[in-house]
């Protein structure tokens, strides 16, 4: 069923987005070579403890993973892009880090990811990032009531595409509101002007997430953490966004963040 949330509810939505949004600018600021993911999973924890908010991850068992989740925050380095299961590893001079997170405070929900690089970055890597925020920029644009759910979905599938690179189905956006994940789902492949009517009070979570050449993925070991299938250097940006009367309402927005300019998007080819 899909809940339409009222401006206060919104707004307490509103509340939640800034705290996530502060989270990951404090985890893209402490993300550095030398630093170990289960440093930044205590610091993450301290920082929920702190503001009195609940994590969403905290024991969360959906049917695709393997058993209760046991950490705050989901961190994935390079050919990782979801799920990643914070681990004793070292950040290491070009590592591409994935860190995505989901909350609530007074019982409303927001959910983020970005997507940095550590130290020294490569152009490739960058590409890949820029693509999925230029993604994301272009379904925000179009979450506007009387468009349809296809019409996000496209707008980020045709980004993708014109930077050529494969899209995945499997895993993509979601609503949100009371809890993490709630109706409708919001692929990142589909067909504009299909699907159902978005309405003032919708709240949804939208994350194009990209592998360089594959659109596979494979599970490692721990259960939990999704890798490219064939290797290759992935990214997810990711933000909740509630559509309005107007424009639509980003409520996880970074204040430092640079958005996208979606009018310029690439079209050469993905390396």
């Amino acid at each position: 069923m899909i809940e339409l949330k009222s401006p206060a509810e919104i707004a307490r939505m509103h509340v939640t987005g800034r705290f996530v949004a502060e989270v990951l600018t404090e985890v893209g600021r402490l993300a550095d070579v030398g630093v170990n993911l289960m440093d930044l999973e205590h610091h993450v924890r301290g920082m929920i403890e702190d503001r009195g908010a609940e994590s969403c991850y905290w024991d969360y068992a959906p049917s695709f993973g393997k058993g209760p989740f046991r950490n705050v925050i989901c961190l994935s380095v390079n050919d990782a892009v979801l799920h990643g299961l914070p681990h004793d590893y070292v950040l290491r001079d070009g590592d591409v880090l994935t860190a995505d997170i989901a909350v609530g405070i007074d019982g409303w929900v927001a959910d983020s990811a970005r997507t940095v690089v550590v130290g020294t970055p490569a152009e490739e890597d960058l590409r890949i990032i820029r693509a999925t925020e230029e993604a994301l920029e272009a379904a925000i644009a179009v979450a506007r009531p009387g468009n349809r759910l296809g019409d996000l979905s496209a707008a980020i599938y045709q980004v993708a595409r014109s930077y050529g690179y494969p899209v995945n189905t499997e895993f993509g956006g979601h609503g949100i509101g009371r809890t993490m994940h709630e109706d409708p789902h919001v692929s990142n492949r589909g067909h504009a002007g299909r699907g159902m009517t978005l309405k003032p009070g919708l709240t949804l979570a939208l994350e194009p997430w990209l592998a360089r050449t594959t659109d596979k993925i494979v599970y490692d070991p721990d259960g939990w953490t999704i890798r490219s299938a064939d290797g290759s250097r992935t990214a997810h940006s990711e933000h909740t966004v509630a559509i309005t009367e107007d424009a639509p309402l980003v409520l996880t927005r970074r204040e430092s963040e640079n958005v996208a300019p979606v009018e310029q998007v690439s079209d050469a080819p993905a390396h």
